[in-house]
């Protein structure tokens, strides 16, 4: 069974999370974890001069924690009569981050979808704070961002751009696969040329992705541009495509892209899902 982490705020956006991945995976056997965090505002297990919360303080953050859990559980959707989905209901107190790796790592999660803002407060903004958080800092499965106004549906297609500079493996690519399978979406594999010759790595490194890919539907596409970025979007948003895939190396060409979740854009239009897949080297 696949093993599926949804944080939830118990916000819209967050409930649209949930819905979107029991559309996408109904037809698949999977554990959903529904994960909320709470804290203290001010209290800091790092900081000395922190005062250490109060059993009052502690035992009302958990109290309305739980209660708002009691009452997420209740939704039709959990009781809906699919056999293939088991639900757990995780409330957990620390830091949303410490949380987070901490329950990715017990319960071996092999993905993590969450819900974001897209666009709330700039139409040109895409990711909320925590979406990019996790994009950026974990680094042991995928993280599949949901902005808030998007409802499921099958792709039209998926957009993977690459600069062919990565040494892929079938493990770092499994959920993208598996995504183009269970929705009948081809990927488009977008390369952004700069005026250079492909390096014999590069041919190299296309060849074993094609190999890695042989059981999708995929295509390549050349954009020639001087601005990655710019192409990126101009390549999307031309062809309204409805989910984007990228390898987040810490280097690369397209992290940049997500090292700023208030300031650094993606497009004009926030209602696009991005995969954002792990080089497991790093």
């Amino acid at each position: 069974m696949k093993r599926i982490l949804i944080p939830t705020d118990f916000s819209h956006n967050a409930n649209n999370a949930i819905n979107y991945a029991i559309e996408l995976y109904k037809r698949e056997s999977c554990e959903f974890f529904i994960l909320h965090s709470y804290y203290l505002t001010g209290y800091s297990k790092n900081n000395l001069l922190s005062p250490e919360p109060t059993d009052k303080k502690l035992n009302e953050v958990k109290e309305l924690a739980e209660k708002s859990m009691e009452k997420l559980k209740k939704h039709e959707r959990f009781n809906n009569a699919n056999n293939k989905h088991t639900f757990h209901f995780l409330n957990e107190f620390g830091s949303f981050n410490d949380v987070l790796k901490k329950v990715v790592e017990k319960e071996d999660i092999e993905l993590i979808l969450i819900g974001s803002e897209g666009g709330k407060e700039d139409k040109k903004l895409i990711q909320g704070s925590n979406a990019v958080n996790m994009m950026e800092k974990v680094r042991n499965c995928p993280v599949f961002e949901i902005p808030d106004k998007v409802i499921f549906k099958n792709p039209n297609e998926i957009v993977f751009p690459t600069s062919f500079k990565t040494h892929y493996k079938e493990k770092e690519l499994a959920t993208l696969i598996e995504i183009s399978k269970i929705t009948n979406a081809p990927i488009r594999i977008l390369y952004i040329q700069k005026d250079k010759e492909f390096s014999k790595k590069q041919s190299e490194n296309k060849a074993l992705l094609n190999q890695i890919l042989g059981a999708t539907s995929f295509s390549h596409h050349v954009l020639y541009s001087s601005d990655i970025q710019e192409g990126v979007r101009c390549f999307f948003q031309s062809r309204e495509s409805e989910m984007i895939a990228f390898i987040n190396k810490k280097h690369n060409f397209f992290g940049s892209i997500f090292s700023n979740p208030m300031v650094k854009e993606l497009g004009n239009n926030p209602n696009i899902p991005v995969l954002a897949l792990h080089d497991l080297r790093n």
